[in-house]
This record gives structure tokens, sequence and C-alpha cells, in this order.
């Protein structure tokens, strides 16, 4: 189980004249500190006069501030950018020749289609722009909203190891996690963007684990994410969502004791969810022994 972003994190509360550098390490930081991986440059590359316009050359400038650690390339994919697959592979294949090993296609246009021309369509780019792309994990998201209507089979066209999608303000997306295959990985975006949302470790943890079951996936395929850009919120309320993120992550591995002394213990009791009610296993075995609490 692993976690990471999904989308833009705002500004750090840094100087208006910080360098573009430690604006940059500033965004990678809750990251680390909360153990996400692949990190993300979160919308913060280096200026292209820096790298001269070259996502492979930004790419290797932000790798350069945190050697040895996995971070994902994120580009717009051809149907939301309206660039032709063609065209955009030529930068998926200079990213994967500058060493990048995980690259995220983002395409917010697929939760707009739901005729045969535009699955045609989406299902044709996908294709021309993914096929041969060896020793590359490419994941596609699909964010803002639902692409179930967009369908299954037109996101098979694509070679992606991974489909991350937004379960907040697209819950009929878990369809698409069920009927993704099961050698392949889920990214599930339960992190709600809104600021004054609960994102409780109980809810997050069932997204993990109900991905982790579908189609016999496991959790080794399976990783939490934020639901979309959290660059709209304050420094503050983004990072606590990052931490969130990477607890929840954390917990989803670990022993049932540990997670039994952090969430709601009603999250994980039969009678809870037959009657609506906790009892405490002092109490059942109370009531077994004949006896009564005074």
């Amino acid at each position: 189980m692993f976690a990471t972003l999904l989308g833009p994190l705002p500004r750090p509360p840094l100087p208006d004249d910080a360098a573009p550098e430690r604006v940059l390490d500033a965004v990678l930081a809750p990251q680390i500190e909360h153990g996400l991986e692949p990190l993300t440059t979160a919308g913060w590359d280096l200026p292209s006069a820096d790298t001269g316009g070259d996502p492979a050359a930004s790419w290797r400038a932000a790798v350069a501030r945190q050697p040895g650690r996995l971070l994902k390339a994120v580009v717009t994919g051809p149907v939301t950018s309206d660039t032709p697959p063609n065209t955009l592979r030529v930068t998926l294949l200079a990213l994967a020749d500058a060493g990048c090993t995980w690259i995220e296609v983002h395409e917010p246009a697929a939760t707009t289609i739901d005729d045969d021309a535009g699955r045609a369509h989406f299902a044709e780019a996908h294709q021309t722009l993914t096929a041969g792309l060896d020793g590359v994990h490419l994941s596609l998201a699909l964010l803002g909203g639902s692409a179930d209507a967009l369908g299954i089979d037109a996101l098979l066209a694509g070679a992606y190891a991974s489909l991350a999608v937004d379960l907040i303000d697209g819950p009929d997306n878990w369809r698409l996690i069920a009927a993704w295959p099961g050698d392949r990985g889920v990214v599930a975006g339960a992190v709600a963007t809104r600021a004054a949302s609960d994102d409780g470790l109980e809810l997050l943890l069932w997204a993990a684990g109900y991905a982790a079951s579908t189609a016999g996936r496991g959790g080794d395929r399976v990783g939490l994410a934020t639901a979309g850009s959290l660059a709209h919120l304050s420094w503050e309320a983004a990072t606590r969502k990052v931490a969130r993120l990477g607890e929840a992550a954390r917990l989803a591995t670990a022993l049932p004791d540990e997670i039994r002394r952090t969430v709601d213990p009603r999250a994980l009791d039969n009678r809870s969810a037959a009657l609506g009610r906790y009892s405490p296993a002092s109490s059942s075995a109370t009531r077994r022994s004949g006896t009564s609490r005074k």
C-alpha cells in the first residue's frame, strides 16, 4: 500500500522572492515526512527558463533535489489537452529516456464522454500514446467526476499499469475499479479536496481495503491518494490532508492491534454493523458470564 498526490499543492509560506528551488523543496518536504511515494512536484516545477521548457529536463532537475527517491512525472492527456497523441508521445519517450519510471497521464475530460464516438476517440488516442513504452509505469488519472459512462473498454485500450480515480466527486468510479484487471494497480483518490472534509481514517482504510479486494488485486497493487488538486487550500489545510493520507496508508499495512488502537472501534465491530451500536468486548464477555456491571 502506498500514498501519493493526484494534483497540485498550494504555494508554501515562503517569501515572494524565494528561489524556485526552495519552493520545490518545501513542496516535497511534507510528502517525504509523511511517507508518500511516488513524490510529485505538485505543480511547482522549476521554471522553464531553467529547464528550457523541456518536461524531461524539468523532471531531472526535480529528481536532483531528492536523489534516490521515486518521483513521478505528470502530463495532461491527449483528449483533455487536444494534443495529437503522437506529439504527446514524444514527451513520454523523452521522460523515459531521462530515467523516469512513473508517468501519470491526467484525463479529466474522460468524465464528460458518454457517446460511442467519444469512446472510440479516447481509446484510439491512448492506444497510440502508450504503445511500446516498456520499462515505464504508466498511470491513467481520471479526476473531477465520474468516468463510468466512458466505460472500461476505452480505458483498457491504453497500456496502463494503474488507474487513478476520484472517488469523492466521482463515486461511480468504483465500478471502473471493480472492472479493472486484478493484475493492474488502482490508486483510490479518497481524500477530499474540500477544506472542511472529514477524511476519517475509517473511510480511507475501507477504500483501501475494498480496492484491494476487487478482482483479487491485493494491497501491493493499491495506493491511496487525494481526489484532486489541493492548490485552492491554505498551506496548513493542505498539509493536514497530506499527513492524514500518509497515516492511512501506513495503517493499511499495520498489525490489527495497531489499527484497533487508532480508529473508531465501531468501524471494526460486527455488532455495530448489524445493530448500529458498539458493544465493547468486555461488556459482551460480562453478559455471557451471567453477571452485570455495577
